[in-house]
């Protein structure tokens, strides 16, 4: 079993989700007393937060090379960054060490493909809606068709994640929020719709919805265990 690296803590919150995941996985996987091989670095997120909305992305960058150069020195083999809006600075972090980048959205837009998804709404952070580092990807990688919210929806999208969701606060008004501007992502097109931005999973289930859901944090970590697991010889 090979190690995986988690850059963190932004937020706590979707963080313990990816350990609980994986660990599950590798569970699932190898059975008996089996776990991961982790090793996680989490960052103050209200740093990271503050560089954000500064627009002071050059900073936030050093701030997750710094993490994923520790990562490299204890021993991980591969490096997931733990959240769907810092990958706008994935380029940055990965030239610091020779880890390789499991990258989210690829991971995302691999499994949408291989269930003949060709459009998708799009949810996250106004940066990864709004931003092309995110839906560049899905569409010049993999040409899909990204949908999303409104502005006065995306204002909505964003201030739950960084108000109620980051903050542990998992509101039932925000549900219904959410799963309206879903609906409407559907009435424009949507065949499925990627939460992305790894604490809307905390806020909306499948059970919430017939819409197809995509979870980019149980995705990610998916991946991370089937990368971890494929070249397990015991």
């Amino acid at each position: 079993m090979r190690t995986i690296g988690l850059i963190g803590g932004m937020s706590w919150e979707s963080t313990q989700t990816y350990y609980q995941l994986i660990n599950q996985q590798v569970k699932h996987q190898l059975g008996g007393l089996h776990s991961a091989k982790v090793h996680l670095v989490s960052v103050d997120f209200a740093e990271i937060a503050k560089l954000q909305h500064q627009d002071d992305w050059q900073g936030a960058a050093k701030v997750l090379a710094a993490a994923a150069h520790s990562l490299e020195k204890s021993g991980a083999e591969i490096l997931l960054i733990c959240t769907n809006t810092m990958h706008k600075v994935a380029n940055e972090v990965v030239e610091n060490v020779a880890l390789p980048l499991l990258h989210i959205a690829d991971a995302s837009a691999e499994q949408l493909i291989a269930d003949g998804i060709d459009c998708v709404g799009l949810l996250g952070t106004r940066f990864t809606m709004e931003q092309d580092f995110y839906k560049s990807r899905l569409v010049e990688g993999y040409a899909m068709e990204v949908l999303i919210p409104n502005e006065a929806q995306r204002d909505q999208v964003h201030n739950v994640i960084y108000d109620s969701l980051c903050q542990g606060q998992v509101k039932a008004e925000d549900r219904r929020a959410y799963l309206a501007i879903i609906d409407d992502l559907v009435k424009r097109g949507a065949q499925a719709i990627i939460l992305g931005c790894t604490e809307i999973g905390l806020l909306v289930a499948q059970s919430d919805t017939s819409i197809p859901l995509y979870d980019t944090t149980a995705i990610h970590a998916k991946s991370a265990v089937a990368w971890a697991l494929s070249k397990e010889t015991n």
